[in-house]
């Protein structure tokens, strides 16, 4: 399953999820962000490739909707709501990500 997590900038939360994610069985990762300055922009092409996708925020969402509408149908986007408090691979953003996303992964 291809799995895409996005935040703002993508440079705390979105590859702290990646990373983490990134050598379950049957789960292939890549992050990206919303802003126009995030380290790796959501694309057309990331859009494509993802079966599945996390978002930290509602704001990411709306975001991503008023963008990329034709690309988006037929996806499955999860809202995790973890605020930007966190430093990448955080101990507590780890925790919160597992218990949040886990469940979603199960195969």
């Amino acid at each position: 399953m291809n799995v895409l997590f996005i935040c703002s900038k993508n440079r705390l939360r979105s590859p702290t999820a990646e990373q983490l994610f990134a050598d379950w069985s049957g789960i292939e990762t890549a992050s990206a962000g919303v802003s126009n300055d995030a380290d790796v922009p959501v694309s057309q092409e990331l859009l494509a490739w993802a079966e599945l996708i996390f978002v930290m925020e509602p704001i990411h969402r709306k975001k991503l909707t008023a963008r990329f509408a034709s690309e988006l149908k037929g996806k499955r986007i999860v809202c995790l709501h973890v605020p930007d408090d966190y430093e990448y691979m955080a101990p507590a953003l780890i925790k919160l990500l597992e218990g949040r996303v886990g469940r979603y992964l199960s195969i």
